[in-house]
């Protein structure tokens, strides 16, 4: 069973396309998520919200909605390491800051940073590492702050076009930057970025923008056109809606990622970098889904 979830507190009243911004009025985010572990043929969603080694997080505040994903590097399988236990705790770790309300909605990177050396300070290491993008919607000023490290990311729509993006950050191909954890001893010799080198943006956002949060997994998968046509299903802010254009999105990309003879955007830039690669990248998928709404207790 496919399994999606949907979030948000707040009655939908914005019409897909985008509506007159009027001032005094707080905005919220409607979103649902869907996701693929690699391993699995259907949707599984794992206690704590991951699928595969994927992590997310939905978390509403009074001052703002904030969501993020993380995408656990799998190489640490082969050093017998859960590359899951690493994004799913900095997700949690997250998703709890923002409950206790300790963030500035202008400052998503703060949250990661905060999270990312809570880790640090364990007393048991939590060996591993991984990508993360996080996305804060400040309800009064209308403006979404954004923070990516790595190769997960974001896009926004509105009119049926991409107005923004976040920039995928690679050291080389299939490289990404991402946090890490590294056994004693081994920190020169474990790739880790500082989260403070995450590539930030703050933007005005319209009601019924589009914001499409995801890991590589779908980005790998499904370029921007294919992307859009999944978007043009979404006719309304109803739930159901968007749990279904959700489920729709993950869904394309679990199958193309196992196609052999599609040109995937992996593949492509795989071939763009000297390598002779064709068909999709089998991989974990998470996908959220948000609307950009009117928000009301």
């Amino acid at each position: 069973m496919l399994s999606v979830l949907s979030y948000g507190r707040i009655v939908a009243r914005a019409v897909l396309g985008g509506l007159s911004q009027t001032d005094g009025r707080d905005y919220s985010l409607v979103t649902a998520s869907c996701g693929f572990g690699k391993d699995f043929r259907k949707g599984i969603l794992k206690k704590g919200m991951c699928y595969g080694d994927d992590a997310c997080f939905i978390a509403p505040h009074r001052s703002a909605d904030v969501l993020g994903v993380a995408d656990g590097v799998g190489g640490w399988r082969d050093y017998g390491v859960d590359p899951s236990q690493f994004s799913a705790t900095l997700m949690r770790t997250c998703e709890r800051l923002v409950k206790e309300g300790r963030f500035t909605p202008s400052s998503p990177v703060g949250i990661l940073t905060s999270a990312y050396y809570e880790l640090l300070q364990n007393k048991v290491p939590l060996l591993g590492s991984s990508t993360a993008c996080i996305v804060v919607l400040d309800r009064r000023s209308h403006r979404l702050h954004t923070c990516n490290l790595g190769d997960s990311g974001f896009l926004v729509v509105r009119g049926g076009e991409v107005v923004h993006r976040s920039d995928e950050q690679q050291h080389y191909f299939n490289t990404p930057f991402q946090l890490s954890i590294a056994p004693p001893g081994a920190e020169g010799v474990v790739l880790s970025d500082s989260p403070e080198a995450a590539d930030s943006s703050s933007f005005d956002v319209q009601l019924g923008d589009i914001i499409l949060t995801a890991t590589d997994g779908l980005f790998d998968n499904m370029p921007d056109y294919m992307i859009l046509q999944e978007l043009k299903k979404l006719k309304n802010t109803n739930y159901d809606s968007i749990q279904q254009t959700a489920r729709s999105i993950a869904e394309q990309a679990h199958e193309l990622a196992y196609d052999p003879n599609y040109m995937s955007p992996f593949a492509q830039f795989a071939c763009d970098n000297g390598l002779n690669v064709r068909g999709g990248k089998p991989d974990d998928i998470t996908v959220l889904l948000s609307i950009v709404a009117e928000y009301t207790d």
